[in-house]
């Protein structure tokens, strides 16, 4: 099987927690490798996502770090997927890479979490709506390719479908009242997200102006569970695309941030009165 040229961020993901139970246990690639039976470079190619491995390999490793957490590698098992692909990757190669490490994320997970400053959630926006924004970089996109980004982002709503993904949105009062679009598109947008949001296994809260400040205040933050909580990925946009971060520490400080953001923010069904608000002034 050749190497995987561009490994997603789920890959990497799978071969970095598989560095961190090794480096747990004190061993060098070489040394794993051996042990495993395997040429030495094999190691260091499956933790940067570029080879898979088999369960069976999987869970020899897993024996040989000494891991004694059979939750963790039984999602580590889940992760190895063999060559399965998703829908996303029909997009491979026509827009950017990190749209599908972010729907690929999506699908996978158990729960997300996502805090919106600036924007509506993408996995609820309109056509319109997300036509006009992708209208808005500079320099322009070709109209084939903001096509192509609409469709993906139309697309990822599948991923809490079915109701068996828990979502949680925390959107600020400036991207309620931000007219992306002009009053039309602006309005549809905000009934779209009050219809989405009687969905079961959806919250979406509100931060209003009167709030102050709050943590993470001006960021897109895109958190998302796994199986097992060591398997969590949180991702925050930035002007030169997605950053991912996976490290405990990481984790546990953007958990407890959201956690705070949630706390000042109405609740659900203060929302929605919001929300119904600021469409009839529109």
């Amino acid at each position: 099987m050749p190497p995987r040229q561009y490994p997603s961020i789920r890959q990497r993901r799978f071969g970095g927690e598989l560095r961190r139970l090794r480096e747990a246990a004190g061993m060098s690639a070489p040394v794993a490798a051996q042990r495993l039976g395997a040429d030495r470079t094999m190691i260091s190619n499956i933790e940067s996502g570029r080879f898979g491995i088999s369960e069976e390999r999987l869970r020899r490793l897993a024996s040989i770090y000494e891991c004694n957490d059979p939750g963790l590698i039984d999602a580590l098992v889940g992760m190895t997927g063999g060559r399965t692909k998703g829908w996303w990757d029909e997009y491979r190669g026509k827009v950017p890479p990190d749209f599908l490490d972010v729907a690929e994320l999506e699908y996978h997970a158990t729960g997300l979490r996502t805090l919106q400053t600036a924007h509506i959630p993408g996995l609820f926006q309109t056509e319109d709506h997300a036509r006009a924004l992708f209208d808005l970089f500079v320099p322009a996109l070709p109209r084939l390719e903001v096509e192509l980004r609409v469709a993906h982002r139309m697309a990822r709503l599948d991923a809490i479908v079915g109701g068996e993904v828990q979502y949680i949105g925390l959107v600020h009062e400036a991207a309620l009242r931000m007219r992306v679009g002009g009053p039309r598109v602006a309005k549809a947008q905000l009934l779209r997200l009050l219809e989405e949001s009687e969905r079961p296994n959806v919250r979406l809260l509100v931060i209003p102006f009167a709030v102050g400040g709050f943590p993470m205040a001006g960021d897109t933050v895109l958190y998302a569970s796994a199986e097992n909580p060591h398997l969590d990925t949180a991702e925050v946009d930035s002007p030169t695309g997605a950053v991912f971060f996976d490290s405990p520490t990481h984790l546990a400080n953007f958990r407890r941030r959201l956690d705070l953001v949630e706390q000042v923010a109405l609740t659900q069904e203060e929302s929605r009165n919001f929300m119904r608000d600021v469409i009839n002034e529109l």
